[in-house]
């Protein structure tokens, strides 16, 4: 992590306009853009053709890929691609965030006001379902920055206050706090919170992880598939698992 290189990057592009000049670059967002100059090493490196495909990062021998988005439209790309590259997926986590309205009448902007939901790399886990089959593979790589982001949303919505069913206009990274980084299976051990008892339900674990139990629970489904965790038994309804190779 380089915070003072991504501040640079940020400061590059917020504000400035852009003009696309190579593949996918028509109307990007700037979190995307942001994140594209800082994970890549040359600008020549950015929106390479690659076995038919467009990759976000091509350094010649590894894939980078920018979602700020959902992972399903990856699968097509992940089939074609992990048995010839490593493939990096950048998914950022918003950690703090503030919230702005903008008026489509009158173009006005609301004054930021800070979310109370703090995001973690283990919400990030039902995008990760989604391409669940391809996470054995040794070439499929994770990066989750985690960042205090400015997020700008349309009041264009259904309900009365034109909030909910809105459309998000654009988010804008202002720092970077911090970096996830899962290379492989092993990495996955580290996202396991101290304090868990020796088997443990998705409740012990949402407790541990600050997170609802459905979020705890959609984790640990992956973490069994990884054979993270171990399912060993049952507490009423609920699995217990334990962490593989222990043995109590």
């Amino acid at each position: 992590m380089d915070a003072e290189r991504f501040e640079r990057c940020r400061s590059s592009i917020v504000g400035s306009i852009r003009q696309g000049s190579g593949i996918g670059t028509y109307q990007e967002k700037t979190l995307h853009a942001v994140l594209k100059d800082y994970y890549a090493p040359a600008k020549d490196m950015q929106e390479i053709s690659v076995g038919g495909y467009v990759a976000d990062i091509f350094t010649g021998s590894e894939i980078m890929e920018i979602q700020t988005g959902s992972l399903a439209p990856m699968r097509k790309k992940l089939q074609s691609l992990l048995g010839q590259y490593p493939i990096t997926v950048v998914y950022p986590i918003p950690r703090v965030k503030y919230l702005s309205w903008i008026d489509e009448n009158t173009g006005e902007c609301s004054k930021p006001r800070k979310s109370t939901v703090k995001g973690s790399v283990y919400r990030a886990f039902s995008e990760l379902y989604k391409i669940k089959p391809f996470l054995h593979d040794p070439n499929l790589r994770f990066c989750f920055p985690y960042l205090e982001i400015r997020e700008y949303r349309l009041l264009n919505g259904w309900s009365r206050d034109k909030k909910k069913g809105s459309m998000r206009y654009d988010r804008i990274p202002a720092a970077l706090l911090d970096e996830i980084r899962i290379n492989g299976r092993e990495d996955y051990f580290g996202l396991i919170p101290e304090g868990l008892p020796e088997r443990f339900t998705a409740k012990d674990f949402g407790e541990q992880i600050r997170e609802r139990k459905e979020i705890a629970a959609l984790v640990l489904n992956i973490l069994h598939d990884l054979d993270v965790v171990e399912r060993c038994g049952r507490s009423g309804r609920y699995y217990l698992y334990r962490i593989s190779g222990t043995d109590f």
